[in-house]
């Protein structure tokens, strides 16, 4: 492989506090009360939209109005109750020093997703940062995926693999015919990324680069 496609949340870094509270904080908005942070976990990885329209019954309209209540919590506190994992840097550095061109694929706007790796000092460590579009819209994995191959120029996709923990990365990697490795540190469970049809799974941030290197 030479293109390593990586996601963000629960992949890269864990954004549970960040993006539970700011879903809180935003579903308060319409009553809905949430003590429990937990129970919002399944929603790390789906595009908002989706989660606000399908999880919630929002209507269009309410989902983005949902969105932007979720922001005004995300921009200014959520953004940065997150965390990077542990040995994640130790594995940009190693995929960097094995001729690897590492790209960030992920539902978040893209501006949210380098301010994070900017934050986290690891945006140095890709050679490009492809997310979300200002509109939200390009918030699909397969749509990402898609945006981030055609921005870089690559057209050889056995020389690409596409690196989540949800069956959202699994999925968009599949439809765009890429391989794909689920993770198991981060917030999808081994069942779920196996019935996604994931190529590879890693159980750790060590394992993944065993499984990077030997794919």
């Amino acid at each position: 492989m030479k293109y390593i496609l990586m996601d963000l949340d629960g992949t890269i870094t864990n954004p549970k506090l960040g993006i539970t509270k700011s879903l809180q904080y935003a579903l308060k908005h319409w009553d809905i009360v949430i003590d429990d942070l937990d129970t919002l976990t399944k929603h790390i990885g789906p595009p908002l939209k989706d989660t606000f329209t399908e999880d919630y019954g929002f209507s269009e309209e309410e989902a983005i109005k949902g969105i932007k209540v979720y922001r005004e919590y995300f921009e200014v506190d959520g953004l940065y109750e997150n965390e990077v994992y542990e040995g994640m840097q130790e594995l940009l550095e190693k995929l960097k020093n094995a001729d690897m061109s590492l790209i960030v694929a992920t539902s978040k706007p893209e501006r949210m997703a380098r301010q994070i790796l900017e934050h986290f000092s690891l945006a140095d460590y890709f050679d490009d940062i492809c997310g979300a579009a200002p509109d939200d819209t390009r918030s699909k994995k397969e749509e990402v995926i898609r945006y981030a191959l055609q921005r870089n120029d690559i057209t050889d996709f056995c020389e690409v693999v596409m690196v989540g923990d949800r069956k959202y990365d699994v999925e968009g990697a599949k439809t765009v015919g890429i391989t794909s490795i689920g993770v198991l540190y981060g917030f999808g469970s081994r069942e779920e990324l196996k019935e996604a049809g994931a190529d590879r799974i890693a159980g750790t941030v060590k394992e993944l680069y065993e499984v990077i290197m030997n794919i």
